[in-house]
């Protein structure tokens, strides 16, 4: 019968792997479980995990018996399509994990990579480590003349201490990506023409968790150092204290937690080209909230105050300076009728500073000069059911209606010197995207679920409507309107093969081009500038498949499988991903 399942799930993976396509350069770290993540990185993805139990000192749960609970799934996923930065689809199981290892791989498109992570204990209470990533790819020979090259260099450290009040982790890292402007479709410069673009960031986040939640629950710091290629510089700060008093007794079975966040947010930002804009963002934020609970009903109240200050100046515009008080509100009321249903519903708002980093990690083409400013979302009302069917199914489908101001968008940049030249800089042939901002409101319905139907299966999806209706633009430029994500993990013969399949649909997006043509008439000889504001960027399919098999316990081949229908769809106008991929390796832990 075990066998019948094992062919069954073979030939459903097969299935979706001859139907769909994927089709980016991935950041292939192919690593089955990695217990060691730095906690501050779990922490910043704290809003999509269930909300459990604090960690108490090791040595007072040294003996506690592991109770299996599902995870929640976000409504939407993190993956992006770009051509090196994407999502990890590797298949991550528990069990025998190893902190130390070393991989390499070697592919099609001149894909290299090579991953190393070594960790360990000081003493019972302490853990360092370190690890280091190399992913390269030559790029699209075949499809352009000049360069479309990449690489990416990531080297960290990290330290978890566990005091006997609570727990500490620090973890700095450095990275570097090195890519090229390589999405030309306006125009044809020489083969030899320089397109290069080099990101380098180094960040320092810590993160102090108190095991009580007396008047204090936990501290975060990030900050970050970034640099550009064409001399831009940023540098971030965020420090955010969590004080509380949980568990107070109201009423019978009620109780209550009493919870004030108090954050700081600050973002400098400066370019060294074309007009030079420099941005100060700030950002005081207080966030009472007092939460009603019985069993797993509540109802919480709270706001949100944030003092904001920006300045900006540019070598066209004098310096601006502005300050304003905001007040968001935030509530929220979840009925339990049972574990498998839940209905929730809230109102919420907040103010998001924009940085050029958050940026280029959505878009690594972005001109290196914009002028930024905060997206304010003076409320979003939102309703939904979730619930846990017997740890089998899990589901979550909500929708939200918001209205913001200064939504962000990405817009393709024209030419910035319309004369006819030899001598063009990397970002100056209609290739590079900046920024526009517009108010408006947003309709969405999200849904995810997943599902185990046998001990060592899981599948999940996930499913995303948005609609925007704004005030001056006519098109949302590339916002899709509907995207999804679908996705399988399996293990067999005895957990030594795991499998792994990732895929993803997106619907048509809009985008902004230009097309050029020579004007004699003048001289020297300049190009007529034509904007199409509705130039249409295709949807996909885009498929991942992987299996690693364990030879022996310290030994490990894997293959991965990328755009299997040899899509060559485009993340941005003009830059197309790379066809189908196949890459292999070992993996060494120890």
């Amino acid at each position: 019968m075990n066998k019948l399942k094992y062919i069954a799930v073979i030939a459903f993976l097969s299935g979706f792997g001859s139907q769909n396509s994927f089709a980016q350069l991935k950041e292939e770290k192919l690593v089955l479980d990695r217990k060691r993540e730095p906690e501050v990185k779990r922490i910043e993805k704290k809003k999509t995990s269930v909300q459990t139990e604090k960690n108490y000192p090791p040595e007072a749960k040294a003996n506690e018996v592991v109770k299996y609970d599902v995870t929640d799934v976000p409504p939407v996923s993190d993956f992006k399509t770009s051509e090196i930065q994407a999502e990890d689809i590797s298949p991550k199981f528990d069990f025998e994990k190893q902190n130390n290892y070393f991989q390499i791989g070697y592919g099609n498109y001149g894909k290299f990579l090579a991953d190393a992570n070594i960790s360990g204990k000081v003493n019972d209470n302490v853990e360092v480590g370190a690890d280091v990533h190399y992913l390269s790819t030559t790029g699209l020979k075949k499809e352009y003349d000049w360069s479309s090259k990449q690489s990416q260099l990531g080297a960290g450290l990290f330290l978890n201490a566990y005091t006997e009040t609570g727990k500490f982790n620090i973890d700095a890292n450095f990275g570097m990506d090195k890519y090229n402007y390589y999405g030309i479709y306006a125009l044809t410069p020489n083969a030899d023409v320089d397109l290069e673009q080099k990101v380098n960031h180094f960040k320092i986040n810590a993160f102090y968790d108190h095991y009580s939640n007396e008047y204090l629950n936990n501290v975060r710091v990030k900050s970050s150092i970034l640099s550009d290629h064409f001399d831009s510089k940023e540098t971030q700060a965020e420090v955010l204290a969590n004080l509380s008093m949980h568990d107070v007794d109201v009423y019978t079975d009620t109780k209550m937690n009493a919870d004030l966040g108090v954050g700081l947010d600050l973002v400098n930002s400066k370019f060294g080209i074309l007009d030079k804009n420099e941005s100060n963002l700030f950002n005081f934020n207080l966030a009472p909230k007092l939460k009603f609970y019985k069993g797993n009903s509540y109802l919480t109240i709270g706001s949100d105050f944030s003092f904001f200050n920006q300045k900006h100046q540019s070598l066209v515009l004098e310096q601006e300076k502005n300050s304003k008080f905001y007040w968001f509100p935030n509530a929220e009321l979840q009925i339990s009728a049972t574990d498998q249903f839940k209905f929730f519903g809230g109102v919420e708002g907040g103010l998001k500073l924009n940085s050029y980093n958050q940026l280029l990690e959505e878009n690594p083409y972005m001109i290196s000069d914009l002028y930024l400013k905060p997206t304010e979302t003076k409320y979003r009302i939102y309703v939904g059911i979730k619930g846990d069917v017997d740890q089998t199914l899990k589901y979550n489908i909500s929708a939200g209606f918001s209205k913001q101001n200064d939504i962000l968008f990405f817009h393709n940049s024209s030419l910035i010197d319309p004369t006819m030249t030899d001598t063009r800089k990397a970002y100056d042939f209609a290739n590079t995207f900046g920024a526009i901002y517009d108010n408006g409101t947003t309709s969405e319905v999200k849904a995810s679920v997943q599902f185990f139907p046998l001990e060592n299966l899981v599948l999940d999806g996930e499913f995303q409507f948005v609609k925007y209706k704004l005030d001056n633009l006519k098109e949302t430029y590339y916002k899709p309107l509907v995207q999804t994500t679908f996705g399988a993990k399996y293990s067999m013969l005895g957990k030594k093969l795991n499998l792994g399949f990732k895929g993803i649909f997106v619907t048509d997006r809009t985008a902004n081009s230009y097309e050029l043509s020579e004007n004699m008439a003048t001289y020297p000889t300049t190009y007529d500038i034509k904007e199409n504001e509705n130039q249409k960027v295709g949807g996909y399919v885009d498929l991942n498949l992987s299996a690693e098999y364990k030879v022996h316990k310290n030994f490990s081949i894997f293959v991965l499988g990328n755009n299997l229908l040899n899509t060559k769809y485009q993340t941005f106008y003009g830059y197309k991903v790379l066809g189908a991929q196949v890459m292999g390796g070992v993996k060494i832990s120890f």
